[in-house]
């Protein structure tokens, strides 16, 4: 039960405490219509309307220039170092002599092998040319000579026959004949059989014999020649000297750099992009590269797009190529890339600063009526470029939305669009 308490009046009289009562109760009403009668709070706060246009996908990624091509040329045999012609930061060209390595005992080698190679030239030509010709010829000959020896020997035995059939002479005359065209008939088999076989083999052999003799020594002598090539070092692109670690007299190991050259005239900045980021580029777009120490954004275009994930990562490898003939940007540097990805033509954008974002990951902006009272409003949203944000659902260029001072407002509050102070600071 709630008790009324009545107001206590000590020290008068019934009739005075009614008084007081009654204007205290007068009091109390004429404050409470006065507090009705005050002005709303404004909350002052910077809108603008939606812009309509062009509104473009910046896709930012760090990375590292590294040269456009790159040489660590190593030696291919273990000597020292005879002489540099080149120092660290000397531009050279394709093909040019860096350094020449001990190589006088490689030069002996190449002569010896060079005279041996010549005179298995001139046995091979020996061969070809001279002997084997003889040598048929002479097989040739000896047939020839085989068979006149054969017929005239089977008319002698033919004549001993008839001769002893009639009994002119003894019968060892007609055996000693009858033996040498046995004789005769075996020689031509002989030189028949020889002459045949260099006709089908022998020739031939001969040939190939003459042939591998001189192979083998031609490359004996191209090995040695590459012995002594291998010992003058030289540059097989164009660029700048980037190291050297060694001096002349030092023992150049194979295997192991003794001169780095770089091409610098180009650098390359590879970046690792998600796939769905990936997709969006093109080769030739448009980027930019901020290093460090250059105030201005070092304009680039994308050389190339990886047509594979890399494994690890499951990301695609972007190049940008930033031009750089001056030679003013290094190698190794870390710089801060931006790449030029999706272009809405017409859009409806609003600065970044007038989204709000949800609990829930929702967005949505403070959109001010006619009547200055601000009511929030669900949006959706597309691409950004650092600055604006493209409004995909929600807004049109009509509405007034807050840019500045939009978080912390309640729906439904009465505003006040104001503008920002000389310095920047709030609205007043």
């Amino acid at each position: 039960m709630q008790v009324r308490k009545r107001p206590v009046c000590l020290g008068v009289s019934g009739a005075k405490c009614a008084a007081i009562a009654i204007a205290a109760s007068l009091l109390l009403q004429g404050c409470k219509k006065a507090d009705d009668n005050l002005p709303a709070t404004l909350v002052t706060v910077q809108a603008e309307h939606p812009e309509s246009g062009a509104i473009s996908e910046y896709i930012m990624a760090d990375a590292t220039l590294s040269p456009l091509a790159q040489a660590a040329i190593s030696p291919k045999i273990t000597a020292p170092v005879r002489k540099f012609y080149v120092q660290r930061g000397s531009k050279v060209k394709a093909g040019q002599l860096l350094a020449v390595l001990e190589n006088r005992d490689l030069a002996a080698l190449a002569m010896d092998s060079n005279g041996q190679y010549k005179a298995a030239e001139a046995a091979y030509e020996m061969q070809t040319k001279a002997q084997l010709p003889e040598d048929y010829r002479k097989a040739e000959l000896d047939l020839a000579q085989a068979k006149a020896q054969l017929d005239l020997q089977e008319k002698i035995t033919a004549s001993r026959a008839e001769l002893l059939k009639q009994g002119a002479i003894a019968g060892r005359d007609y055996d000693t004949a009858a033996a040498a065209l046995v004789q005769a008939r075996s020689a031509y088999d002989v030189a028949k059989n020889h002459y045949s076989s260099l006709q089908r083999v022998s020739r031939e052999a001969i040939l190939q014999q003459a042939q591998g003799q001189l192979s083998s020594a031609k490359g004996r002598y191209l090995a040695a020649e590459a012995q002594v090539v291998y010992s003058e070092i030289r540059s097989p692109i164009d660029g700048v000297v980037t190291d050297r670690p060694l001096f002349p007299g030092e023992t150049a190991n194979s295997g192991s750099a003794l001169v780095t050259v770089m091409d610098t005239s180009a650098l390359l900045a590879k970046v690792h992009l998600a796939q769905t980021m990936a997709q969006r580029l093109s080769v030739g777009d448009e980027a930019t590269v901020k290093v460090p120490g250059v105030e201005a954004p070092v304009p680039a275009k994308v050389s190339l797009i990886s047509p594979a994930l890399d494994p690890g990562s499951t990301t695609v490898e972007v190049w940008l190529r930033v031009e750089n003939k001056a030679g003013k940007y290094k190698a190794g540097t870390p710089v801060r890339t931006s790449i030029v990805g999706r272009t809405v033509p017409n859009a409806v954008k609003i600065p970044l600063s007038a989204v709000l974002t949800g609990q829930d990951g929702s967005k949505s902006a403070m959109v001010v009526g006619p009547d200055g009272v601000a009511h929030k409003k669900a949006i959706q949203l597309g691409i950004n470029d650092g600055e604006d944000i493209q409004v995909t659902e929600g807004l049109t260029t009509a509405d007034t939305v807050v840019t500045t001072g939009a978080y912390g407002l309640d729906d439904g509050t009465k505003v006040q669009i104001g503008k920002p102070d000389a310095e920047g600071g709030e609205a007043k």
